[in-house]
């Protein structure tokens, strides 16, 4: 017999933690080789862990509810046999704090993590603090009521490494600009009266992800709307001539999703400066046309899973690519890499019956597109012998985007160049 340590695995770029949700199995069950032993909540997607090995689930080393770093062991799993040693995961040697304090990197990915549970820990101020983060304010003599006046950058607000290392830089050069820790979507800014016939409904663990994350984005974010209303009727007839052909073809149905998306990416090679990031005083401009489609979850829930270089992929890829990530995000089968690296979003508020919406840009992103329904309106058509009046498919497109880096003047071209390219369709293409 031989004990060996199962590991919280890495579950996608950038993330570095997970919170145990429920353990499938309990100790001195048998458990094969990439059987869900637990599921684990990250701050993109909740998603079963499988055994690195088969045998007897030993020993339960955290609880459900606990955030565990990326590597630290969560279970010991006694095999039959000899097992090689699964070495852990390499981890950065830890820099002095003047050399870490110098540096002070913007990048909060590049957070040293040391591999071991981190246990909820709070303070006075209900906020979570990681060991890490307190081992610090000890070091640096950070009272409690300092520590709750740092402005928290991680998941929910969290204060990380990086925040104390920014705050440690400013507090040393004197240039030391605290503001209160931004409120609890939980904490009401005013008072809610509650009758006997009310019902309550406690938030779960995504919509207060959600809520929380709204809510810093219109903080963070000068959102202004632009509003563009575009003719979709070369492309409806398309679709129309075309729909049954295409799913006998490929056995699955074409929506209009794919068209707003190959329209949105070739918009985006035409005006990069949309495909950006704002990291402090500096603008990360991105190479790759990484574009999310919001998807709405059976619970009500929203989540938004990538389309990768989407400008690489013709209409058909395009369309397999959403039908894929629609069909997986609503039966809870998406990974974390499916929700990562999104440079730009599109929200189809259409598929809803609603004409228009101001959506909210999805952080670090600068810009969000949402499209309204196909409605048949009368319009004025420019013919060789004059103008007539002409049954049309509209579609308003809603463009919000990040004031602080775009101006009115690129966010009103680029939902103009969407609308461009969906009324150039061409009624000739072939799939």
């Amino acid at each position: 017999m031989a004990s060996v340590e199962m590991l919280m695995p890495k579950m996608g770029e950038s993330i570095i933690e997970g919170t145990i949700l429920t353990w499938l199995k309990s100790e001195g069950d048998v458990i094969e080789q990439d059987e869900s032993v637990l599921e684990v909540a990250t701050d993109k997607v909740d998603t079963e862990v499988p055994a690195t090995h088969g045998g007897v689930l030993k020993k339960i080393l955290v609880k459900e509810g606990d955030v565990v770093a990326v590597g630290a062991p969560i279970a010991i799993i006694e095999t039959t046999g000899e097992v090689a040693e699964t070495p852990s995961p390499a981890v950065e040697k830890e820099e002095s704090k003047e050399e870490l304090v110098a540096a002070a990197p913007a990048n909060t990915d590049t957070i040293l993590q040391q591999p071991e549970p981190i246990s909820s820990s709070t303070g006075e101020d209900g906020r979570f603090y990681s060991p890490l983060v307190r081992s610090i304010a000890k070091e640096e003599g950070i009272s409690a009521a300092e520590l709750a006046k740092i402005p928290g950058t991680g998941k929910d607000g969290r204060v990380t490494k990086q925040d104390m290392l920014s705050y440690l830089k400013n507090r040393t050069s004197g240039n030391l600009q605290t503001t209160p820790a931004s409120p609890s979507i939980a904490e009401p800014k005013v008072h809610v009266s509650v009758s006997a016939s009310d019902e309550i409904i406690e938030m779960d663990r995504m919509r207060k992800m959600i809520a929380q994350r709204m809510v810093d984005s219109k903080r963070i974010s000068p959102h202004v709307t632009s509003f563009v209303e575009a003719d979709m009727t070369n492309i409806v007839l398309w679709r129309e001539k075309n729909k049954n052909a295409y799913k006998e073809k490929y056995g699955e149905p074409i929506t209009y999703t794919p068209f707003f998306i190959e329209a949105v990416a070739k918009a985006i090679r035409d005006f990069p400066m949309i495909n950006i990031s704002v990291d402090g005083d500096r603008i990360i401009k991105k190479k790759d046309i990484n574009v999310g489609m919001a998807v709405a979850l059976p619970s009500g829930n929203l989540i938004v899973p990538i389309i990768k270089n989407a400008d690489q992929l013709n209409l058909v890829g395009i369309s397999k690519k959403v039908n894929d990530l629609a069909n997986r995000a609503r039966s809870n089968k998406l990974n974390a890499d499916d929700l990562a690296g999104g440079t730009y979003t599109v929200s189809n508020v259409g598929s809803f019956g609603n004409v228009m919406g101001t959506p909210i840009i999805p952080q670090p992103q600068v810009a969000i597109m949402a499209v309204g329904a196909i409605v048949k309106k009368p319009a004025v058509v420019e013919t060789p012998t004059g103008d007539v009046i002409a049954i049309r498919h509209k579609m308003f497109l809603s463009h919000s985007y990040d004031h602080r880096v775009v101006d009115g003047s690129l966010g009103g071209m680029f939902v103009r160049r969407v609308a461009d390219y969906l009324e150039a369709f061409d009624m000739n293409s072939t799939f």
